[in-house]
């Protein structure tokens, strides 16, 4: 069997489209959607990804500023930068840059993301409405990008259908188990601790793999037709890997996102989703 690619760079180019004529109509009012995103110091991987960011930017008509602040900065010290861009009428989205730098403390400064321009849903409340599945304001790019490729599959609808979630992150798997569940679906979660990841696994007709461990599944955890989402991005000697082995892995799945061109372009595009809806919350409120 030859799995069906589930190709991320094609979705996102179709979202990119409806996303222009959505920033078309702000730039008519005089809105210009702006995404801050701050920095705590200035490593190569958050450098590189704000050179992206500003790249799929320029492409929809989004404007990214970064803010870079001392390495040294405390917890309290990040908690006042954050809010001080709440009241700050030009900018329409916040995002932290993560993984922070060892000495903070994501959970004591989530709350002071501002909620109203929380695109990638920090905050604990915004956390909270998602958990209830009603009234959360955004869905975190990943995860949104997960199910925004899942609705284009085969798997698609996914009630009833049994699906194993690897890794239990709250940035990628406790959201998406969330959100599959929100669409009826029965969901396993497993983590590290789990007896047997593989039986698990060879249950499912969805597998959504998010454990930061290269080609951790290959062809032998799979059910035969399964779909298969690869949210792992580790560099290898150079070279981008997920944590599926796509070589093996694709023998057997029904479908299969690639490592890159699956998640990613998508998470990026759903990320300034995010922002253009805050935008228009904004200047309608």
């Amino acid at each position: 069997m030859a799995a069906r690619i589930l190709d991320g760079r094609a979705l996102a180019s179709e979202l990119r489209d409806g996303l222009a004529r959505r920033v078309a109509a702000l730039g008519a009012a005089g809105v210009v959607p702006t995404l801050l995103v701050i920095m705590v110091g200035e490593d190569e991987s958050s450098l590189a990804y704000v050179r992206g960011m500003r790249a799929l930017g320029a492409k929809v008509g989004v404007d990214v500023v970064v803010d870079v602040l001392p390495l040294d900065i405390d917890d309290a010290g990040v908690r006042t930068a954050l809010m001080r861009h709440a009241g700050n009428a030009s900018v329409h989205g916040i995002i932290l840059q993560q993984p922070l730098p060892a000495h903070l403390h994501v959970r004591a400064i989530a709350d002071a993301m501002p909620e109203r321009k929380d695109v990638d849903a920090m905050n604990p409340v915004n956390q909270g409405r998602l958990a209830f599945a009603t009234g959360a304001r955004f869905i975190p790019a990943t995860p949104a990008a997960v199910m925004l490729l899942l609705e284009r599959s085969a798997a698609w609808p996914l009630a009833g259908r049994d699906v194993t979630v690897i890794g239990r992150s709250n940035v990628v798997g406790l959201p998406v188990s969330l959100l599959m569940m929100a669409q009826n679906a029965t969901v396993t979660v497993t983590h590290k601790e789990t007896r047997d990841i593989r039986e698990h696994v060879r249950r499912a007709e969805v597998v959504v793999v998010a454990a930061g461990a290269p080609r951790l599944v290959d062809a032998s955890w799979l059910r035969a037709g399964a779909t298969v989402i690869d949210v792992g991005t580790t560099v290898v000697d150079g070279k981008l890997l997920g944590d599926v082995d796509f070589e093996s892995a694709a023998t057997v799945a029904g479908e299969i996102t690639p490592v890159p061109g699956g998640v990613g372009p998508v998470t990026n595009v759903a990320l300034m989703r995010n922002v253009v809806a805050a935008a228009e919350d904004l200047n309608s409120s």
